[in-house]
């Protein structure tokens, strides 16, 4: 769909459609915080922008417990209703923003917003200031939370120690859209069920009696031995497992030894362990320290696992994705939505649908035409900035169906 036509979509119809001037300003607040990215549970100066705006439009946003990260109700007292949860996360990556001719490209060091959560968090700020505007006209019949979460990209995730400081207490559902460079600004890719995947960390240490490499047979030959865990154990697993739940380990680093002619005594590897499968992800750590103490021992080694639990799959609730497909359709037609494939990269949104049900959408920022493909995690990243008012039109547009129902 062309944004070209937006005047005449049937937004129209809703309330809570984004003004030229607010558009301005939010894409202005996205560049801000793309140029002072902030990385997990250090983000100070965007948690103190987002409140400063919040409480210049009259809001009374709080600072979660964590110091970073803040949470703002919207609308009526709750009086038994429940509350319609809006997040966004709000840190950035370690990497170099390597966009040239950028105006607004990073101006800190090796850090980068290159995952969109600086869209998020415009497109949760926005949805936010609409929304007040409509409760202050009387045209929000229930009360909505801005969510706005610290540390996404530190496992296992900021959302835990978001939850436990009570940002949960009497929502009955949650929404959240991610940047996906696949899909054109203008639409928004949908799926019920798992649409991200698990992933969590693994570290291996093995340990043996080295020596020279003449005399292999009397020694524990560590090299080979972390050779064969970094290939059989990923072969074994596949085999122990359905292999429709996509349960993979995949290795990242493998370190031993420091001669060519000396057995060492220790190796180290560490990757990453990923699911599509929810009932598999909790299998996953029984199947995978069995798998590495059996190909250790085959080779005379000793493991030591640290399993570091990171995110559970993102399960979207059907009837949550439902409303989504329902805002959007109001908004920009049945053919701003398409059908998204499930991801293999984690999102800790998953722990906010272990207490409640909700969905997260994929918000597409490639601009029409574009042939050039900017993934996720990549230095170079940029989003088509139009799709902030896709986000927060969605959002709006959410919020009033959902007081229908």
């Amino acid at each position: 769909m062309s944004l070209e036509s937006e005047a005449d979509l049937p937004g129209d119809v809703l309330p809570g459609v984004l003004s030229e001037e607010l558009h301005a300003e939010l894409v202005a607040f996205r560049r801000d915080l793309h140029m002072h990215p902030e990385l997990g549970n250090q983000e100070f100066r965007t948690t103190a922008a987002i409140k400063e705006r919040l409480e210049k439009a009259g809001l009374r946003p709080r600072v979660l417990s964590m110091g970073t990260g803040l949470s703002c109700d919207i609308g009526p007292e709750a009086d038994g209703l429940p509350v319609l949860a809006l997040r966004a996360d709000i840190d950035a990556l370690p990497i170099p923003d390597m966009k040239t001719e950028c105006a607004y490209r990073s101006t800190v060091p090796d850090r980068a917003h290159a995952c969109g959560h600086d869209v998020h968090t415009a497109v949760v700020l926005g949805a936010g200031l609409v929304l007040a505007e409509l409760h202050e006209r009387g045209l929000l019949p229930r009360p909505v939370r801005l969510l706005f979460q610290p540390a996404e990209e530190v496992l296992p995730g900021g959302a835990a120690d978001a939850i436990a400081s009570g940002v949960l207490e009497g929502v009955g559902r949650i929404l959240a859209v991610h940047c996906d460079p696949r899909v054109d600004a203008g639409r928004i890719g949908l799926r019920n069920g798992a649409i991200t995947s698990a992933c969590d960390r693994i570290e291996v240490a093995l340990d043996g009696p080295g020596g020279h490499t003449a005399r292999p047979h009397l020694t524990t030959d560590m090299v080979t031995a972390a050779a064969r865990v970094a290939v059989d154990v990923p072969a074994l697993i596949a085999r122990r497992v359905d292999s429709r739940s996509g349960l993979a380990v995949t290795w990242g680093r493998i370190e031993s030894g420091h001669a060519p002619n000396v057995i060492p005594q220790h190796a180290e590897l560490s990757g990453t362990v990923r699911c599509l499968d929810l009932a598999a992800w909790r299998q996953a750590p029984d199947v995978v320290h069995a798998a590495i103490d059996e190909v250790a021992t085959l080779h005379r080694a000793k493991s030591e696992i640290n399993y570091v639990r990171g995110v559970p799959p993102v399960v979207n609730d059907p009837v949550v994705t439902e409303l989504l497909r329902d805002a959007m359709t109001a908004r920009r037609g049945t053919d701003s939505i398409e059908t998204t494939e499930q991801s293999l990269g984690g999102e800790d949104f998953s722990w906010y649908l272990e207490h409640v049900p909700g969905a997260l959408a994929r918000l597409g920022v490639r601009t029409p035409g574009e042939r050039t493909v900017r993934d996720l995690h990549q230095g170079d990243f940029d989003a088509d900035e139009r799709a902030i008012t896709v986000g927060v039109e969605l959002f709006t547009a959410a919020a009033l169906i959902d007081a229908t129902r």
